[in-house]
């Protein structure tokens, strides 16, 4: 086959993928819009209350003015750094929890169990544990999102560094490599799609862990918009502070699928 023939080839494949993207991005798009259109539809003929459903243009209506006076952005503000603090720290936790079992596997023979049993665990039921241990701030909040996610880190890190080619490990052990360039060469490398995975999921549950934590303890906050929507029966503040989430949520993951993209293709 000809260089010709392999560039048309891969001119045929990349407008293949981004016709297949575009078709993928037009359907989420209807499917948004005709989310709303009916939820709107629904809320003015009353298939739904409205009062407790809402519809879209009178939480549009609260958007608008939350932006306006600021209340929003503030309250974003203090959300997201302590979502983003929990995703980072219990990401990074369970990774290295994961390598000090990986290196010691007596240790892991002795806290697997104890594993399993915090994993099955409820996680949201320990929030009133961590106020009283912690105080009622910022640092119990963020451990919160830490504590919900680290877990489930530390096992699907720890199973994909169990489950590398044994083969790769044999290899540099017949050139005398040592337990750290084992870890560096063939474990790492191999449990990248795992951790990147991780990520994933790690984006969802950090953000339960926090709203719960500012439903428990927090004055400030999109968790406190929640609590505060009910307690006030406001559903338009509580729905409007779900969509924030959901979108926020949304965006984060696809900053770590792009950051994915970028070291796959550096790779």
């Amino acid at each position: 086959m000809s260089h010709t023939d392999d560039q048309r080839l891969y001119e045929e494949f990349r407008q293949k993928k981004k016709k297949e993207k575009r078709f993928v991005l037009s359907w989420q798009g209807i499917i948004f819009i005709v989310f709303f259109i009916l939820w709107e539809t629904a809320s003015r003929l009353h298939w739904i209350d409205p009062l407790i459903f809402s519809s879209p243009s009178k939480v549009g209506s609260l958007f608008i003015e939350k932006i306006n006076d600021g209340s929003l952005l503030s309250h974003l503000q203090i959300t997201g750094l302590e979502t983003i603090a929990g995703f980072i720290l219990g990401t990074l936790l369970g990774i290295m929890m994961a390598t000090i079992l990986w290196w010691s596997s007596t240790l892991s023979k002795i806290l697997d169990p104890y594993l399993v049993v915090l994993n099955a665990m409820p996680k949201v039921a320990l929030g009133p544990i961590l106020i009283v241990a912690l105080g009622p701030g910022y640092t119990s909040i963020i451990s919160m999102g830490i504590l919900v996610s680290v877990i489930i880190t530390t096992i699907h890190v720890y199973s994909a560094f169990r489950e590398v080619d044994q083969n790769y490990i044999k290899v540099l052990q017949s050139f005398q490599a040592t337990r750290s360039q084992i870890f560096k060469e063939a474990i790492l490398p191999s449990s990248f799609p795992t951790m990147i995975s991780t990520l994933k999921v790690n984006v969802g549950l950090s953000w339960v862990g926090v709203i719960v934590g500012e439903f428990l303890v927090s004055e400030r906050g999109l968790g406190y918009m929640i609590v505060y929507g009910f307690q006030v029966f406001d559903f338009n503040l509580v729905l409007l502070s779900l969509i924030v989430i959901a979108i926020f949520a949304a965006v984060m993951y696809k900053i770590v699928e792009a950051i994915e993209n970028k070291l796959i293709n550096h790779k």
